[in-house]
C-alpha cells in the first residue's frame, strides 16, 4: 500500500504524538533509574553509618568495661605519682624524712631535669611517655646496710617508682681499726631514676 500525500498529512499529528509520548517515556524510565540508583547508594549509605555507629558503640561498651575494670588501679598510679606530672619536692621531702628517721650521716642529693626514657624492658607503653628524673646522692656510712636501709624505705613509704641505677661505695676508715666513736666508714655516690608516666594527650584533655 503506497501512501500519499494526503495519507501523510493525516499521519503527521499522530506521528508527532507518538514521538512526543515515545520520548516522555523514555526520559520518565531513565529518571526512574536514575532515582532508583541514588536511593540505593542513599540506602547504603545510612547502612554504612548504622554499621559504623554500632561499631563503635559495641567498641564503647567495651572501652567501658575495660575502664571500669582498670581505674581503681590507675587511679591509685595517678595517687602514688607514678602518672602524670613529676613530684620531686614530695621525693626530696620524703628522702630526707627517711634519712632522719634512719639516724644516717650527712646525706647531699641534686636532681636534674628531666626527660624521655626509653628503657628495653618498656616496649609498649600504649601511647604513654616515661620519663625519668636522675637524682645523684652522697652519702656517709656505718656500713652497706646503711644505703639498702634508706632505698627499702623510700621504696616502702613513697609511692613513686624508682630504680637504683648506680651506685660507687669507698672505703673511709682505711686502717680497718675499731673506733671508740661513731665515725662513717663508707662514703657512696649513688644515682637513682625517678620514673613518671605521662599520659596521652587526650587522655589529659579528657581528664581536665
Amino acid at each position: 500500500m503506497k501512501l500519499n500525500r494526503q495519507d501523510w498529512q493525516k499521519l503527521q499529528t499522530p506521528l508527532v504524538v507518538l514521538g512526543v509520548v515515545f520520548i516522555t517515556v523514555t526520559l520518565l524510565i531513565g529518571f526512574a533509574q536514575h532515582y532508583n540508583t541514588k536511593q540505593e547508594q542513599a540506602l547504603q549509605t545510612q547502612q554504612n553509618l548504622l554499621n559504623a555507629a554500632r561499631q563503635r558503640y559495641q567498641s564503647s561498651g567495651a572501652e567501658k568495661d575495660m575502664i571500669t575494670e582498670f581505674l581503681p588501679q590507675y587511679q591509685a598510679l595517678i595517687n602514688q605519682g607514678f602518672v602524670g606530672e613529676e613530684r620531686r619536692i614530695e621525693w626530696v621531702d620524703d628522702l630526707r624524712a627517711q634519712h632522719k628517721n634512719h639516724q644516717l650521716f650527712g646525706i647531699k642529693y641534686n636532681i636534674s631535669q628531666q626527660e624521655k626514657y626509653t628503657p628495653a624492658f618498656a616496649t609498649n607503653l600504649g601511647g604513654f611517655v616515661l620519663h625519668r628524673s636522675i637524682m645523684k646522692l652522697e652519702l656517709d656510712m656505718l656500713h652497706e646496710g646503711d644505703l639498702l636501709q634508706l632505698t627499702e624505705s623510700l621504696n616502702a613509704n613513697n609511692a613513686a617508682s624508682f630504680m637504683l641505677r648506680d651506685c660507687e661505695i669507698v672505703r673511709l676508715n682505711t686502717n680497718g681499726l675499731p673506733s671508740d666513736q661513731l665515725i662513717a666508714n663508707l662514703h657512696a655516690q649513688c644515682e637513682l631514676d625517678w620514673l613518671t608516666l605521662r599520659e596521652p594527650a587526650p587522655i589529659q584533655t579528657a581528664l581536665q
